[in-house]
């Protein structure tokens, strides 16, 4: 996935600016490596990231391409974010063996996610399922999928369709039910903050809308000082020079769930974001933050 993302923005600058060569670099990072944990038993923020731009302070790199949703809102010094990208579908995807739709999935259904905010709001509306965690890239989940070690699986559709697979979709998740992470949909691009040259080149690439909304969103989230072990969600979209922005907090057995809607003038984002996380945190989420952080946890 992250291969076939960063292809793509290196053919996207290629054809912006056709007399620079672009070079994709692998790097693997601690997410792509440890496979056999949940996500958030092995850290917290920046499992997907870390290597990338230690490799871009370091100078191996000129910029960094990242899925917006595994970002951490705190960016190391020396780093911008220099662009984010024309939103794909903001949706979850349900890929299900037999089933026609999430709602005729049958009674005790084993359905495999690796999000807590996916298996979250599923456990809130379908309490009889059987929600088991599942690591591995896409095709290693198809595959566990086919062979029958689930009934179904979620994963974010944006990801799905950067594949080519969109075929196997069986459902897009409506955001009603499954509220999608902070930044789905959107890749980021990150540059060195002193790195006038790349910061310049990347604005001709930036969607100022999708910026300030998954600003918005990701405002949301700092505020609640979340990563990957809280279920919280968040989508923001324009209406009009507005934005319509909703949040979610969720106990990890989907018992508990705070939502609420902010609206407000789209060139507001950050204060729309940090406003709406006070407040969920005055309808109850602090309550829930603080059940799953415990007293004394770390917050990565």
């Amino acid at each position: 996935m992250a291969l076939r993302q960063s292809n793509l923005i290196a053919q996207q600058l290629a054809q912006l600016y056709p007399h620079t060569a672009f070079e994709v670099q692998v790097i693997k990072t601690t997410g792509d490596l440890v496979l056999d944990r949940p996500l958030a038993d092995i850290g917290d923020k920046g499992l997907f990231v870390k290597e990338l731009q230690k490799a871009l302070l370091d100078g191996q790199i000129h910029l960094a391409v990242h899925s917006l949703k595994d970002l951490p809102t705190e960016t190391p010094s020396g780093i911008v974010l220099a662009a984010v990208s024309t939103r794909e579908d903001v949706r979850d995807a349900l890929i299900a063996r037999e089933a026609t739709s999430l709602a005729t999935l049958a009674p005790g259904a084993r359905l495999g996610t690796s999000s807590r905010r996916r298996a979250a709001q599923l456990r809130c509306h379908r309490k009889d399922l059987d929600i088991r965690d599942l690591r591995g890239n896409l095709d290693t989940r198809l595959r566990k999928l086919d062979d029958g070690e689930y009934d179904a699986i979620l994963a974010a559709a944006a990801g799905i369709r950067r594949l080519g697979l969109e075929a196997r979709i069986t459902e897009y998740l409506p955001v009603e039910i499954s509220l999608p992470a902070p930044g789905q949909g959107a890749l980021a691009i990150e540059a060195r903050e002193d790195d006038d040259d790349t910061r310049e080149m990347l604005t001709a690439f930036n969607d100022p809308a999708a910026y300030r909304a998954t600003g918005a969103e990701r405002a949301f989230l700092g505020r609640l000082e979340g990563g990957c072990q809280i279920p919280i969600g968040a989508y923001a979209r324009e209406r009009e020079g507005n934005l319509v922005l909703d949040g979610m907090v969720a106990s990890l057995d989907g018992e508990r769930l705070v939502r609420s809607t902010i609206r407000g003038p789209a060139d507001n984002w950050r204060r729309l974001g940090e406003d709406l996380a006070r407040q969920v945190l005055e309808m109850g989420a602090g309550d829930i933050l603080r059940q799953i952080w415990g007293p004394g946890a770390a917050k990565g």
